[in-house]
C-alpha cells in the first residue's frame, strides 16, 4: 500500500510542476498590481557594467553594440571590468577609451568581484548589466530605462533570443527557453519575476549591494534585493539581446552553473519561503519546483520499483523509453521524425541531472562550477 501512496504523491507532484502549474498560470487573472507607468521619453544617467574574462573573440563587436545603442551618449558611463584577462581583451577595451569606455583591471577573482569593483566607480542613476558575448538590439537600453519612470519599479530585465542553431540540443533548449520567457512575462504582469536575465537587465543604483565573492547568480541576488525592499522586478520584452547557440555537449555545464546558483539563492534567501515573499505561490511552483522535480521523479521511480510486478513492468517500460530516447538522441539524424521526441527528452533529462548536480555548490568552491560555455561561433568566450 505504501508503494501506491508514494507513487501517487510523487507522480502528482511531477504532474503539477510540469502541467498543472503552467495551466494555472495561464488561467491566472492579473488583478493585484496596475500596469507599469512606462514613459518612452524618460531619460536618466546610466552606467553600463560589463564584466569579462578572456572575451577577445567578442569584445570588439560587443563594445560596438553598446556604442550603437539608441540612448544619449552624454548620459552613459561604460565600465568594462577585466577579470585578469590573458588574451588581449583588456587591450582591445582600452582602445575604446576615446569613445568613453572606462577599463578596470582586477586580478582573476570571478564575476562577483568584477561587479563589486564596478559598483565603486558607477555614477549613473541606473546600472545596466550586460555580458560580453550577447549583442544588443539598438533600442534595448531605451526600452529598459522607460520603465523606471514608474517609481514602483526597482529592476527591469530584457529578454534573450537564441540565434538559430544547428544542433538538436540547441533546439530543445530553445523550447525550454520559450516557456521560461512566457512564464516570466506572466509573473511580471502579476507583480514581479524572481530573477533577471544576466546579460540584459537594469537596476536602480541605490538598490545595489556588494555581492559575496562566491556568488553564482548576481542577477538573482540583486533583483531579489529590490523585490524584498518592496519594488517590482519586471520584464520588458522590447529590450532584446541575441545569444549564440552553445556547442553540442556543452549545455550541461551551463545548466549546472545556473541551477547550482539557484540552490545557492534558495539557501541564502530564506525569506523566499515566508509570507514576506508576495509571489510565494508562484515561486514555490516555478523556481523551487524546478529543484524539487528531479527528486520527485526519483521518488516515482523508487515507488514504481516497489509495486506489484505486472504494474511495475508497464510503468518501468515508460521510464526506460524516456531514457532510451534521450540516450540515442545523439545518433539520430536531424531529418528523422523521431528527433522531435528525442531532443526534448534529452534536454529534459539533462536539465534534471544538472539540478541534482547543482547540490555540489554546498560541497565544493563555487569557482569550480563557474566555467564559461563555448558557443557554436567560436570556442573561447567570456562571461
Amino acid at each position: 500500500m505504501w508503494a501506491w501512496v508514494g507513487f501517487f504523491v510523487t507522480a502528482s507532484l511531477v504532474a503539477y510542476i510540469l502541467i498543472g502549474y503552467p495551466v494555472l498560470l495561464a488561467l491566472t487573472r492579473v488583478v493585484k498590481r496596475p500596469p507599469v507607468a512606462k514613459d518612452p521619453a524618460f531619460r536618466c544617467r546610466v552606467t553600463v557594467v560589463m564584466a569579462v574574462y578572456n572575451g577577445a573573440a567578442f569584445i570588439r563587436n560587443k563594445l560596438d553594440s553598446i556604442l550603437a545603442l539608441d540612448y544619449p551618449k552624454e548620459l552613459m558611463q561604460i565600465l568594462v571590468v577585466c577579470d585578469g584577462c590573458t588574451d588581449g581583451t583588456d587591450e582591445t577595451a582600452a582602445a575604446y577609451a576615446a569613445y568613453g569606455v572606462e577599463l578596470i583591471r582586477i586580478p582573476h577573482s570571478g564575476k562577483a568581484a568584477c561587479l563589486n569593483a564596478a559598483f565603486g566607480r558607477a555614477t549613473g542613476d541606473l546600472l545596466f548589466f550586460t555580458d560580453v558575448r550577447q549583442l544588443l538590439h539598438a533600442r534595448a537600453l531605451t526600452e529598459l530605462v522607460a520603465n523606471f519612470a514608474d517609481g514602483t519599479v526597482g529592476a527591469v530585465t530584457g529578454e534573450m533570443q537564441l540565434l538559430p542553431g544547428s544542433s538538436g540540443e540547441h533546439a530543445a533548449m530553445d523550447l525550454y527557453w520559450r516557456y521560461e520567457l512566457w512564464a516570466r512575462r506572466k509573473h511580471s504582469e502579476i507583480d514581479s519575476v524572481f530573477t533577471t536575465t544576466g546579460c540584459i537587465y537594469a537596476l536602480r543604483r541605490e538598490l545595489v549591494t556588494e555581492l559575496p565573492p562566491d556568488t553564482l547568480s548576481d542577477d538573482a541576488v540583486l533583483s531579489l534585493n529590490a523585490f524584498f525592499k518592496g519594488y517590482r522586478v519586471i520584464v520588458e520584452p522590447s529590450a532584446v539581446a541575441f545569444d549564440y547557440p552553445a556547442l553540442s555537449g556543452t549545455e550541461f555545464r551551463r545548466r549546472w552553473r545556473n541551477l547550482a546558483g539557484l540552490w545557492q539563492i534558495h539557501a541564502r534567501t530564506p525569506a523566499l519561503f515566508t509570507s514576506s515573499n508576495r509571489m510565494r505561490r508562484h515561486f514555490l511552483s516555478h523556481k523551487f519546483g524546478r529543484l524539487v522535480l528531479p527528486w520527485a521523479m526519483l521518488g516515482v521511480l523508487a515507488c514504481t520499483a516497489a509495486l506489484p510486478s505486472h504494474w511495475r513492468s508497464d510503468l518501468l517500460a515508460g521510464d526506460l523509453l524516456l531514457i532510451a530516447l534521450a540516450v540515442f538522441d545523439g545518433w539520430i539524424p536531424r531529418s528523422f521524425p523521431l528527433k522531435r521526441l528525442c531532443a526534448p527528452a534529452r534536454a529534459f533529462l539533462l536539465m534534471n541531472a544538472a539540478s541534482l548536480a547543482g547540490l555540489a555548490v554546498f560541497f565544493i568552491p563555487a569557482r569550480k562550477i563557474w566555467k564559461t560555455t563555448q558557443p557554436a561561433l567560436v570556442r573561447e568566450t567570456g562571461f
